[in-house]
């Protein structure tokens, strides 16, 4: 059965499900840094997946990554499957910028996490459903 890695639990918050993976928003407010884990259990690298749940992982990938950089006017989106701390495959999803404050180093282990407010946890969070359900494009792509 699938479960969440607990260090996921920890530092994520769901934010909804796409058909293969759920999608969380890392509790930091310096970066938008979202997280797909795909729903399928002991899966730690992404050749471990079937080929129609790798092509599904990619699919889902390019559509969060083309909506977070319509939605927050990204520099840069760094996506990364590292999993050295956490053994579920999960990718991350990094909106940049080139002021953020570890631009133009990694975000990880740069600077403490900064937990959202519910202000911004909720704007963070409106900003990309409103893209991903405003636009025709991004809905066909998941029917």
């Amino acid at each position: 059965m699938y479960s969440l890695h607990p260090q996921l639990v920890n530092d994520g918050i769901w934010i909804g499900d796409f058909p293969l993976c759920a999608l969380l928003l890392i509790n930091d407010a310096q970066y938008p840094w979202f997280v797909l884990v795909p729903r399928r259990e002991d899966v730690a690298e992404i050749f471990q997946l079937d080929q129609a749940d790798r092509q599904q992982l990619l699919d889902e990938s390019c559509l969060l990554a083309e909506a977070l950089k319509d939605a927050f006017s990204a520099h840069k989106i760094n996506i990364a499957a590292l999993g050295n701390m956490v053994p579920q495959l999960h990718v991350h999803h990094v909106v940049r910028y080139r002021h953020d404050p570890a631009w133009p180093a990694p975000v990880w282990g740069k600077l403490p996490a900064v937990p959202y407010t519910e202000e911004q946890l909720h704007n963070c969070v409106r900003r990309l459903q409103t893209v991903l359900s405003s636009n025709f494009d991004y809905a066909e792509r998941f029917k």
